[in-house]
């Protein structure tokens, strides 16, 4: 037993012996060196600086930028309207015939008017026999044989009579429907000797000569919008076909949910291809306009905020910014840089703010 355990000291001491004379022909793992040494760090323990990340620069150059807005919306008649009565009554009479153009203050359709004609003889009568009342009052009031309260009461009764008479006259006008304004009518709902009440739609007037066409835009192009801008619209109806038109007011308001605002441009329709409703894509234009550009792939989106990263003595810092008018592969940016600045357009996933970075210049930039 105990030379078993003097065998195995004695084998304990010659591995001893041999890993010191290892670790001390090795300069990595000398005494100085309490642990092997990091990624990072010198052989003596040292600990190096970050690497700096490969990145693609480009410059924010100031360049002419075109305003060039797409958008959607939907064609409206000039003006419109809904051909109702103003009381119920039977149709006597129907004017019109399906999508005729007809002119402002003719007639479209006629209700029976035998009684407001009949109300408004008897109300002129009343109204005549109260003229002559009254006449005779002023001779009697001037002799001095009529009192002046007397006067007054008979003078009321002439005012009250006047008044039936507008009224019953106002009635019987509105037996007869009138256009409101020129424009084609559509189709007809109702037929001769149909009973109509207030807000029964009779048929439809539209004076499409122009079409209003509106469309959203997004709030960043406001201070580019102005009445008068040329727009043109297009139609799956007629391919090809590019209808002008301008910019005829812009809406007071932008959408707090959207953040867009309301345009609204007229289109000119004499040939009549347009029709309300009609679904259009608008195209505005505008000269182009100085502007600071950056390559679209420098945008870094983040919970909603935009980002992009400005070099500067090899470093590189994280700026928020504001993106306005855009072209394929470049967008305007309206506020969070400066002309001449160098922005990161490649290798914006590997940095974050204060990060090293070794920059190259873009492709393009260096055909340039």
């Amino acid at each position: 037993m105990q030379r078993r355990l003097l065998v195995i000291g004695i084998v304990l001491a010659v591995a001893i012996a041999l890993a010191y004379v290892y670790v001390s022909r090795r300069p990595d793992l000398t005494a100085g060196t309490t642990a092997p040494a990091a990624s990072g760090a010198t052989p003596s323990g040292t600990v190096l600086s970050q690497r700096p990340v490969a990145v693609v620069t480009a410059p924010v150059e100031q360049l002419p930028l075109a305003v060039r807005i797409e958008a959607v919306g939907t064609a409206r008649a000039s003006e419109a309207v809904e051909i109702t009565s103003k009381a119920a009554n039977l149709i006597t009479a129907v004017r019109f015939s399906e999508g005729q153009q007809v002119r402002r203050g003719e007639v479209l359709v006629e209700l029976d008017g035998a009684q407001a004609r009949a109300d408004l003889t008897a109300a002129q009568a009343a109204l005549t026999e109260s003229q002559s009342t009254f006449k005779r009052s002023q001779d009697l009031y001037a002799r001095q044989a009529l009192s002046e309260s007397q006067l007054e009461q008979i003078e009321a009764t002439l005012i009250a009579n006047r008044a039936r008479v507008a009224s019953a006259e106002s009635r019987v006008a509105d037996t007869v429907i009138r256009a409101p304004f020129s424009g084609r009518v559509g189709l007809r709902r109702v037929s001769v000797g149909s009973l109509v009440n207030p807000g029964t739609i009779i048929t439809t007037l539209d004076d499409s000569s122009v079409i209003k066409l509106d469309f959203d835009v997004p709030e960043s192009f406001v201070s580019v919008l102005e009445p008068g801008q040329s727009v043109a619209a297009t139609s799956l109806a007629y391919p090809g076909k590019v209808f002008e038109g301008r910019v005829a007011s812009v809406d007071s308001r932008v959408d707090p949910v959207s953040r867009s605002v309301t345009v609204r441009a007229a289109i000119p329709n004499q040939d009549g291809l347009l029709k309300p409703g009609m679904f259009m894509s608008a195209q505005l234009s505008r000269e182009p306009t100085p502007a600071l550009v950056v390559p679209e792939s420098a945008l870094v989106p983040e919970r909603g905020n935009v980002y992009v990263f400005v070099v500067a003595d090899g470093v590189a810092t994280r700026r928020q910014v504001t993106p306005g008018r855009r072209e394929p592969g470049r967008v305007e940016l309206l506020a969070g840089v400066e002309a001449g600045a160098r922005v990161v357009t490649e290798g914006t996933q590997k940095i974050r703010d204060g990060s090293p970075v070794s920059e190259a210049a873009s492709p393009a930039a260096a055909a340039g």
